[in-house]
């Protein structure tokens, strides 16, 4: 007993927002034998005296420790106590208790059913069967939403028994569907029949067998809606995108309940952004049904018209990430994805007219969304629009001039992805109307962040222009980047603002990168100052201009060549070395160590065997960042409840109510410092040989690493040519 009660307080300082206590709690949870754990946390679980809160928390812990070291834990149990484990919780679901008690004992039960089934689909456990027919028959509401939640958290509970009790499955959820006394049990019943679906996705005949359940589906995704629960349309949402198959029979009723659903302003704006999402994920079904598609587009544009007027917009120093909860965002992207989903052929002739309507109109918003819109169709409909692009992009033109600045800025924005999206055939075309047009907008000093995207876009057509067509334009290029940079140098030390001068740098490192030796006449104009900045720009505010700057000298150093850039090289690699010795530092979040590894490699090229000298200082950062390990997971429902892709982690559907994620934060950094270990091994050949060995026994392995392999060949074809074109016989020997 007394052991018990020390594990209640145990629970309690789990729960501590004191990190230190949580911390050496956790330690302490850790050093229970499995076993003990089960007995203590089922205890807890059933233990009314205890905590509300301490018994939810006993219950997820219960659960994690079953998904996670089941094959640790439960085997070990002697069969009588296993046998327990099962009775104690079917007897907790069945006793009186509250709600999310008795939701996490399911979730445990459910966790134990996917655990107990054998490698021939024996479900070990035929007492919960049992307990779920019982249950949905029972007269309490509160048993039939328990067997719901369990099959809907394991649908394959039935195991190899499945198709014998299709028939009893598929009665089941039709009772439940159709129970109007209770409208949880219906919205459990849909989102049930749901994950059944999705956990049988490939098996066209039982698609078929449950296809007349659809309907009620769909009837409870639009009931739940008004109720304020969108659990049942994120289930919708799952089956357009996993089993798009389901929905083909009711593919009509599904789009316009959608349509209906997405348009309804009385609605969250969560729920109408899911309902056009499964108008989306069915856009590869909509190339017979284009009258749907003609409702569909519309209401894309609707949405992005929703913006909210900020006076303080333009001003802001930070080009802040777009708010992806918004509706604006998610009309666009949807628009973005239909048109690559269907093609020009279809998505232009809809859209076309009502685009151009929409830059009539004398409210700033309806212009603003017809202008992103042209920019979200441009890759889907990219043949279609190629040969309109004269006309577009004389409309365009004319709003850089627009009296509201946020139309400026969707104008730059448009330019700026045309640039990208029909390079170079729109340098080609358009360099003469679009620079002189960038270059005005870029004047634009009480609105920052119209000048910011002007430089943005600036970058898109120079990266991509031919050198030829670039140089007449270069004097005014250089003038007008000049100026501006001084004078946003002014406003850096002034007033700290620091947005247009990052934009402008990088404009400034496109310019040269394409130029090349013609930009040898401009250099002295920009170094002085850019060094200054890598010098001075230390605040943390600051990182990501500094890192910009270091971008822009190396991209300079390589344009004009060693020559021109030997005056200034030692001194330039001394603000590098200084920055690389507070390398341990920054943070692993920093932006400047991206671009100190890219420039590294930049002045490798430049100088050559000279750089042998300054491998001590930069392998070491370099090889940690190579040395990266994704974290990878595989997670349940209730773990992706705590993370999301704005973590960084993307995740694939295993079905089961279980995906697999892994975090993508740290990828492209890995897989930079590898280009930048393929170019130390080709510049500096045996130079490099010292290094060899270390880098092959971090890189062979990750051969088997699925991401950037090509990199990795490379970088291992170069270290044997590094090493064996140098090797004597003596060596082999």
């Amino acid at each position: 007993m007394a052991e018990q009660q020390q594990f209640y307080i145990l629970l309690g300082n789990l729960m501590s927002p004191d990190n230190n206590i949580r911390k050496q709690s956790e330690e302490t949870y850790d050093s229970i034998p499995g076993g003990n754990k089960i007995t203590f946390l089922l205890q807890a679980i059933r233990d009314v005296s205890v905590a509300e809160e301490a018994r939810q928390m006993a219950a997820v812990l219960l659960r994690r420790l079953l998904s996670s070291a089941f094959e640790e834990v439960f085997p070990g149990l002697t069969l009588e106590m296993q046998m327990a484990v099962k009775t104690e919780l079917l007897t907790a679901i069945s006793h009186k208790t509250s709600p999310n008690i008795r939701k996490k004992v399911c979730d445990i039960a459910a966790e134990l059913s996917r655990n107990l089934i054998d490698d021939d689909g024996n479900n070990q456990w035929p007492e919960v069967l049992k307990f779920l027919f019982d249950s949905v028959n029972s007269d309490k509401a509160s048993l039939k939403e328990a067997a719901l939640h369990i099959f809907w958290n394991f649908p394959g509970i039935f195991g190899n028994q499945q198709q014998h009790y299709l028939d009893v499955i598929k009665r089941m959820l039709v009772q439940c569907m159709q129970d109007q006394a209770n409208p949880q049990i219906q919205m459990l019943a849909s989102r049930a029949a749901a994950s059944f679906v999705l956990a049988n996705e490939g098996n066209s005949a039982l698609l078929k067998q449950f296809s007349d359940l659809l309907p009620g589906v769909l009837q409870s995704v639009n009931d739940s809606c008004y109720q304020g629960d969108d659990s049942v349309l994120k289930s919708l949402v799952e089956i357009a995108d996993t089993a798009p198959k389901y929905l083909q029979p009711n593919l009509e009723a599904t789009l316009q309940l959608c349509l209906k659903l997405c348009a309804d302003t009385n609605l969250s704006n969560m729920q109408r952004q899911l309902s056009l999402e499964v108008i989306v994920a069915l856009s590869a079904m909509l190339r017979k049904h284009q009258a749907l598609v003609a409702q569909s587009v519309p209401q894309m544009l609707t949405m992005m018209v929703d913006l909210e007027e900020d006076e303080d917009w333009a001003q802001a120093d930070e080009l802040e990430d777009d708010d992806f909860d918004s509706n604006a965002v998610a009309g666009e992207s949807a628009l973005d994805r239909i048109a690559c989903g269907l093609g020009g052929k279809i998505i232009l002739p809809i859209i076309k007219q009502h685009i151009m309507q929409m830059l009539q109109n004398q409210d700033w918003k309806y212009r603003h969304a017809g202008l992103m819109a042209l920019s979200a169709i441009g890759e889907g409909c990219h043949q279609e629009m190629e040969t309109i692009l004269n006309e577009i992009v004389c409309v365009v033109l004319r709003f850089c001039a627009d009296p509201h600045p946020r139309v400026r800025y969707a104008a730059c924005k448009a330019i700026g992805q045309m640039a990208t999206d029909f390079a170079p055939t729109f340098q080609k075309k358009f360099h003469d109307k679009v620079i002189v047009a960038l270059l005005e907008t870029m004047k634009d000093q009480g609105n920052p962040r119209v000048q910011a995207l002007a430089a943005a876009a600036l970058i898109s057509i120079t990266r991509y222009c031919p050198k030829s067509l670039l140089f007449p334009y270069l004097d005014s290029l250089v003038q007008h980047l000049c100026a501006i940079m001084q004078a946003k140098l002014q406003e850096l030390i002034q007033k700290g603002t620091k947005l247009v001068l990052e934009h402008v740098v990088t404009s400034i490192a496109s310019v040269a990168n394409t130029a090349e030796e013609k930009f040898v006449p401009y250099y002295d104009l920009f170094m002085p100052s850019l060094k200054n900045i890598v010098e001075n720009a230390v605040q943390k505010e600051l990182r990501l201009l500094r890192g910009k700057t270091i971008e822009c000298i190396s991209l300079i150093g390589l344009a004009v060549g060693k020559e021109k850039f030997m005056s200034d090289a030692a001194a330039v690699m001394q603000l590098l070395l200084k920055t690389q010795t507070d390398f341990n530092d920054l943070e692993d979040d920093d932006p400047q160590t991206s671009y100190m590894i890219s420039a590294w490699a930049r002045m490798c090229k430049i100088l050559g065997k000279e750089f042998q000298q300054y491998l001590p200082v930069v392998m070491g950062p370099l090889m940690r960042t190579a040395s990266i390990k994704p974290e990878v997971a595989l997670l349940d429902t209730q773990d992706m409840e705590s993370i999301s892709e704005d973590d960084g982690w993307e995740f694939v559907n295993l079905g089961d109510q279980q995906s697999f994620g892994i975090k993508t934060a740290g990828l492209e950094e890995k897989a930079t410092a590898c280009q930048m270990l393929v170019c130390y091994a080709k510049e500096l050949k045996e130079g490099f040989m010292e290094y060899a060995e270390e880098v092959a026994k971090l890189m062979v392995p990750l051969l088997k690493f699925y991401f950037h392999d090509d990199i990795l060949f490379t970088l291992i074809s170069h270290l044997f040519t590094s090493v064996f074109e140098h090797l004597t016989w003596c060596d082999l020997l």
